[in-house]
């Protein structure tokens, strides 16, 4: 990859070169809506701010319930969470606690793809038979330390590569100490899966903007329909 100076090419670079894998990635999801199955992201440490843009979100999807745990949350313990998702069994214990189905679809958010949490939770969902969808970064999971028994890019179904650089940050281009960007690679995507999931799935059910007057009620009637599989609701 060359030396990152245009936060504008870089996003438009991660669209283009996952055009195929989005694509799969969306009729996945549309096939998920179809069966009555959930959507079920994932994530540790800053990758959860991808995990907060699927759920719950106006304009997102309604049938959307994420794996986590709260020792993963930066915010009741930024080391701790850190030390949370590179524990052996975690992730797993998550997993099994989600119950994910066959009909489910997983997407793992995790630049690195190499610690146990994310990893674990990935491993389950094919165990379950669902499609397992991971937005990663290829050059950061061959460069980080190997602390799970696979690679989240060895597990998934299907990889959509964000080419974040190992390390994350991109600014200044001759030594990159600040300005990460997996977060921007990751919200790119999954802003453009939606965009083809509603391609396939118009009517798939989506939450509306609560600060719009009449989405109220129409979000009301969601959660009704919702909480008795999605308790976070």
């Amino acid at each position: 990859m060359a030396v990152m100076t245009s936060l504008g090419e870089f996003v438009d670079g991660v669209g283009e070169r996952n055009a195929a894998q989005i694509d799969q990635a969306a009729r996945a999801i549309a096939d998920t809506a179809a069966a009555g199955g959930l959507v079920r992201p994932t994530g540790a440490g800053h990758s959860l701010a991808a995990v907060l843009e699927t759920f719950f979100r106006a304009g997102g999807l309604a049938f959307v319930r994420p794996i986590w745990h709260p020792r993963i949350l930066p915010l009741t313990g930024a080391a701790a969470a850190t030390s949370a998702e590179r524990e052996v069994g975690l992730g797993a214990e998550a997993a099994g606690a989600a119950g994910i189905e066959a009909r489910d679809t997983v997407v793992v958010f995790s630049n690195s793809g190499t610690n146990p949490f994310p990893v674990e939770v990935a491993e389950a969902g094919r165990a379950a038979g669902a499609t397992v969808i991971a937005v990663t970064s290829r050059r950061s999971n061959e460069a980080a330390p190997r602390r799970a028994a696979h690679r989240l890019i060895d597990v998934a179904d299907i990889v959509i590569d964000t080419a974040v650089p190992p390390g994350d940050a991109t600014w200044p281009p001759e030594a990159p100490v600040t300005a990460p960007v997996s977060s921007l690679a990751t919200n790119t995507v999954w802003t453009l899966m939606l965009r083809r999931v509603y391609e396939f799935a118009p009517e798939a059910p989506r939450w509306r903007s609560a600060n719009v007057p009449g989405n109220d009620e129409v979000n009301r009637e969601l959660s009704a329909r919702f909480a008795g599989r999605i308790p976070e609701l």
